[in-house]
C-alpha cells in the first residue's frame, strides 16, 4: 500500500508514518509540506491508494487543495486529518466528498480503525458528525435542524441498508451482512440518497442520525 501524507509540521508527518506503517507490511509514505508537493508527488505516484490532508496547510488550505486534487485524481480517496473538530469543518469536509475526517486528537486504535473502514470502501465519520447541516460552502453556518427536514419514507430494508451506510461500511459488507446482491445495495443507495436529497453516503449517514429514522 501506498500513501501520501500532506503537513506542514514535519512531527506530524512522522507520527502518521508511525501509525500507517503499522497497518500492513510493504507499506510506502510519501510526504508533502505544501499543496505544490503534494500535486507533484500524486502525478508521480498513480498507484496511491489514500491522501491524508491536513485541513490548515500554508498558503493554499486544506478544501481548495481537496478540491484541485479530486479534480486530477477523482478515484483517488482523501481523508482530512485535522486539530479542528467543529461539525461545520467535519461536514463541509464530507461533502466536498473527503473519504474521513479523523481529528488528530484521536487514539492511535481509532485512527487505524478508521483507515482501515477507509481503505475498504467505506467512509470514516467521526462522533463530532452526527448532526445533519446543509452546508453550500466550507465555512458557511447552517440554519437547518432536525426539526426543519422532513422525514423520508423508506423501506424496512432501506432503512436496514442506511443504518449500515451510517456505520461507514461499503456496499459489498452490506451485501454480506443482509444477504442480497451488491446490485441491490447500490439500487436502495440510490433511492435512499434520492429520498434524503443527498449527495453522497457521509450526508447520508449523518442525515439518518440526525432524523433518528433507524
Amino acid at each position: 500500500m501506498k500513501f501520501l501524507v500532506i503537513d506542514d509540521h514535519a512531527l506530524v508527518r512522522e507520527g502518521l508514518r508511525h501509525v500507517l506503517e503499522s497497518l500492513n507490511d510493504g507499506v510506502t509514505v510519501l510526504e508533502a509540506s505544501n499543496a505544490a508537493e503534494a500535486y507533484a508527488l500524486a502525478e508521480q505516484h498513480a498507484d496511491l491508494d489514500l491522501v491524508l490532508l491536513d485541513l490548515k496547510l500554508p498558503g493554499v488550505g486544506g478544501f481548495a487543495a481537496m478540491k484541485e486534487l479530486h479534480r486530477r485524481h477523482i478515484a483517488l480517496p482523501v481523508v482530512i486529518i485535522s486539530g479542528s473538530e467543529d461539525t461545520a469543518s467535519v461536514v463541509a469536509a464530507l461533502k466536498m466528498h473527503a473519504a474521513g475526517f479523523i481529528p488528530k486528537s484521536s487514539a492511535r486504535a481509532v485512527m487505524l480503525q478508521a483507515l482501515r473502514l477507509v481503505l475498504a470502501g467505506g467512509v470514516y465519520i467521526p462522533s463530532q458528525a452526527l448532526a445533519f447541516a446543509g452546508l453550500d460552502h466550507p465555512g458557511e453556518s447552517s440554519n437547518r435542524d432536525a426539526a426543519s427536514i422532513e422525514k423520508p419514507a423508506l423501506t424496512d430494508r432501506q432503512r436496514e441498508v442506511l443504518g449500515l451506510i451510517a456505520q461507514g461500511k461499503p456496499n459489498k459488507i452490506i451485501a454480506n451482512e443482509l444477504s442480497i446482491s451488491e446490485a441491490t445495495v447500490k439500487s436502495h443507495v440510490s433511492d435512499i440518497m434520492r429520498a434524503l436529497k443527498v449527495t453522497n453516503r457521509a450526508q447520508a449517514g449523518a442525515a439518518a442520525r440526525v432524523l433518528g429514522i433507524f
